[in-house]
């Protein structure tokens, strides 16, 4: 972390107190990421950005202010900007109702350094993505291999008024990788993301990554020869990294409490059960989390935004709806306490309440038993592309591939299919929930207006349920 930016950040807080403000803290942030695209043996590009600036947050006459500046150099910059955010709270608080009331907090003082057991690179990460996209291309009827690994290096710094001073070092290490087929006129792709908060160990441990390159060029491959399924709503017994993506649509946007008071209505959907904490939500088989301490997910983190401490917050127990995510601001409104997940994708924007790792937990059910019940019905396996309605009620979501599960065996392979139910009708229909639970790295969820890109983990265990099924050709 430069220096000279938490020396701005820290005197920034000072000027902005003795300006008369309520409150205010100061995110300072330095990013540097490096990529590479190779596309079919051919690196398309390679890409190293740097970015760094502070972010400042404040609260005057009981409403909020913001201003961001991209690598200061001077503090007379800070000033400005902070004098100008404190007019522009006087002048906002005509159009306010309700002044800002923020939940306790202690003040924190720490520096922590996530582990790194091996340093990534540029040339690692040439070197794997060219294996990968070895090892797709050599798979009959591939066409095209798409491999793009990536990692950051990250320090961000939180200071408050009220004492707070953290500072966070971590590095995510990413691989994004795209298998194409195409035979007689039909094309199929199946794509994988691995990685998470670390270094290279994050993709190639186990020979993670390219196992994943294999398992997706196969996979592509065959579906070639895969038929498309007629529309019936069916048992489904779906795979974690559907589910990882199911959970983050219809159960993890919904739990974020400003969707919940209808502040995000405008760009990404309110929520189906406001009003309902305490009221059954699902079958007793349901259970809901999110938890930014799980290590090594993408969603792993000490210290929201608002310099709040993290915790595995309970969402859904047995069925039950307990709790949202929250902030200072809503843990006030709801009678609830913080739960750590107020974040920014970085210091150029004002934090919002985002999921940290989100997930449906674990079962005891063995996978290959939870099959063997079912005399027809459906495997659903790996996420694609969802669409879910304003309020989380209506749900549709793609999967990469199925297979038909016929008297406990799995049989045909079935391609774009997509799986569609209503929130509820599918929670309480849930009857199963295996002991495979797995997280999965998610690299690009959308929030906020000005759009908000964010990094989490998702999960869950197979899980078994009823749903509408079709294929879209």
């Amino acid at each position: 972390m430069d220096s000279s930016l938490q020396d701005f950040a820290d005197k920034a807080v000072n000027y902005a107190k003795k300006s008369g403000v309520q409150y205010c803290d100061v995110r300072v942030e330095q990013q540097e990421k490096k990529l590479v695209l190779i596309e079919n043996n051919q690196i398309d590009h390679i890409k190293t950005n740097n970015d760094k600036g502070i972010g400042i947050r404040i609260v005057k006459n009981g409403v909020w202010s913001f201003c961001s500046i991209t690598n200061p150099q001077s503090f007379n910059q800070i000033k400005e900007a902070t004098d100008n955010s404190i007019r522009s709270a006087t002048y906002n608080k005509k159009n306010e109702k309700n002044e800002i009331d923020l939940y306790p907090n202690v003040a924190n003082k720490t520096e922590i350094n996530f582990p790194i057991l091996k340093k990534p690179g540029l040339d690692e990460l040439i070197k794997i993505g060219f294996e990968c996209n070895e090892i797709i291309l050599n798979t009959p009827k591939i066409i095209k291999s798409i491999i793009n690994p990536w990692y950051t290096v990250n320090s961000k710094y939180f200071v408050n008024s009220e004492g707070s001073e953290i500072l966070q070092n971590y590095t995510d290490t990413v691989i994004d990788m795209i298998a194409t087929s195409h035979e007689v006129g039909l094309t199929q792709s199946v794509n994988i993301t691995e990685g998470g908060r670390g270094g290279l160990e994050q993709i190639i441990n186990n020979e993670k990554v390219f196992q994943s390159a294999k398992d997706i060029a196969s996979k592509a491959s065959q579906l070639i020869n895969a038929r498309p399924v007629k529309e019936e709503k069916s048992i489904v017994v779906m795979n974690p990294d559907f589910v990882s993506l199911l959970t983050h649509e219809i159960l993890g946007h919904p739990s974020e409490a400003d969707r919940v008071l209808g502040k995000e209505m405008a760009w990404a959907g309110g929520a189906w059960w406001k009003g309902k904490i305490g009221d059954r939500i699902g079958s007793e088989n349901l259970n809901v989390f999110d938890d930014p301490t799980i290590k090594e997910s993408l969603g792993w983190y000490y210290f929201d935004d608002e310099g709040v401490e993290t915790k595995k917050t309970t969402l859904v127990e047995d069925g039950v709806l307990k709790n949202h995510m929250q902030n200072r601001e809503t843990a006030q409104i709801f009678n609830s306490s913080p739960t750590g997940n107020m974040r920014a994708t970085n210091y150029r924007f004002m934090p919002l309440i985002r999921m940290a790792c989100t997930c449906i937990g674990n079962g005891d059910w063995n996978v290959d038993e939870m099959i063997k019940e079912v005399k027809h019905g459906y495997l659903v396996s790996n996420m694609k592309v969802p669409s879910i309605d304003m309020k989380r009620y209506n749900w549709s979501i793609s999967c990469q591939y199925a297979q038909k599960i016929e008297n406990g065996e799995i049989t045909d392979l079935l391609r774009d299919v997509i799986v569609m139910g209503t929130a509820p009708e599918f929670f309480e229909s849930i009857d199963a929930c295996g002991n495979d639970f797995t997280v999965r790295p998610i690299t690009n969820c959308g929030k906020g207006d000005p759009m908000q890109s964010m990094i989490m983990g998702n999960g869950g265990p197979t899980i078994r349920g009823t749903a509408t099924i079709k294929s879209v050709v």
